[in-house]
C-alpha cells in the first residue's frame, strides 16, 4: 500500500516523530505508521476535525486564504495538520525536541506524495 510507505518515511526521516495517519473527512482512520499505541494516534487524528473546522470558521470570516496547515504546540511535543485535500488530513506527532522547520519540510514532501496518490 502507497501510503503505509509515505508514512513511514516520513516517520523514520523526522527525527523525534511518534507517528503519522492519513484520515478521512470523519476522521477515520485510511492508514498509520507509529511509533506508540496505534489508537493514541487515531484518537488524535480523529479530534483533527475540529481544530481544522474552528480554523477554517476564522479564515472565512477574515479572508486570508485557505488553511493548508496548522501547527499546534503543547508542553510534550508538536502536533501537524496538513490538508492533503477537501476530503483526507495528514497528522504528524513529534516530540518537543524536533525541529519543527526539519519536521514540516518532511511534512509537505509526504503531503505532495498523498496527494498524488489519492
Amino acid at each position: 500500500m502507497p501510503f503505509k510507505s509515505i508514512l513511514k518515511e516520513l516517520v523514520d526521516c523526522t527525527p523525534h516523530a511518534i507517528g503519522a495517519i492519513l484520515v478521512d473527512w470523519e476522521g477515520e482512520a485510511v492508514q498509520e505508521y507509529c511509533h506508540c499505541e496505534p489508537y493514541d494516534i487515531r484518537f488524535v487524528a480523529a479530534h483533527k476535525g475540529i481544530i481544522l473546522g474552528r480554523l477554517k470558521e476564522i479564515q472565512n470570516s477574515i479572508q486570508v486564504g485557505d488553511v493548508e496547515d496548522v501547527v499546534v504546540t503543547a508542553t510534550d511535543g508538536h502536533l501537524i495538520i496538513g490538508c492533503v485535500d477537501p476530503d483526507y488530513s495528514l497528522v504528524m506527532s513529534i516530540g518537543r525536541c524536533c525541529p519543527v522547520a526539519l519536521a514540516m519540510y518532511y511534512f509537505h514532501a509526504a503531503v505532495g506524495r498523498c496527494k498524488k496518490e489519492i
